[in-house]
């Protein structure tokens, strides 16, 4: 269920001409982050809203692994190594849009210092492997 106000369900419902989506299906779009913190950053944004990842349970799994799985795949269909990306989703009250949306960024090396703290593991950044592991404790 799309909310009007939001900007990523107007993103991942076509309704936003200026962005380009480079992956969409049934369950989610992906596109540039407007705010790259390196040369490639992408967000997998989910047609669904949730607000984040604190509002998906164990169920979500599976989600949460083909959104990382498309996301991988756009990186390597642009010649960009995963080797040297970060996957995650940040946690609120640190999250910006308040929809849920996973971060793919590479060259993870060659991100500003602030951008290593924003997207640092942390309590309000959970790396893929986190997020699995906290979804799997949630019913």
């Amino acid at each position: 269920m799309a909310n009007d106000n939001c900007v990523f369900c107007r993103i991942s419902e076509g309704l936003d001409s200026s962005t380009v989506l480079e992956v969409e299906n049934d369950d989610f779009v992906i596109f540039q982050d407007i705010k790259p913190a390196s040369q490639h950053h992408y967000l997998a944004v989910t047609k669904r809203h949730y607000a984040s990842l604190k509002d998906l349970n164990k169920s979500h799994d599976s989600l949460v692994s083909r959104m990382e799985i498309a996301l991988k795949d756009l990186l390597a269909s642009k010649g960009v190594s995963v080797d040297d990306a970060l996957f995650g989703f940040h946690l609120p009250p640190f999250i910006t849009v308040k929809h849920l949306h996973m971060h793919a960024i590479s060259p993870r090396t060659q991100m500003t210092f602030l951008s290593k703290l924003i997207f640092r593991p942390s309590v309000w950044f959970k790396p893929v492997d986190e997020a699995r592991f906290y979804l799997s404790q949630k019913e």
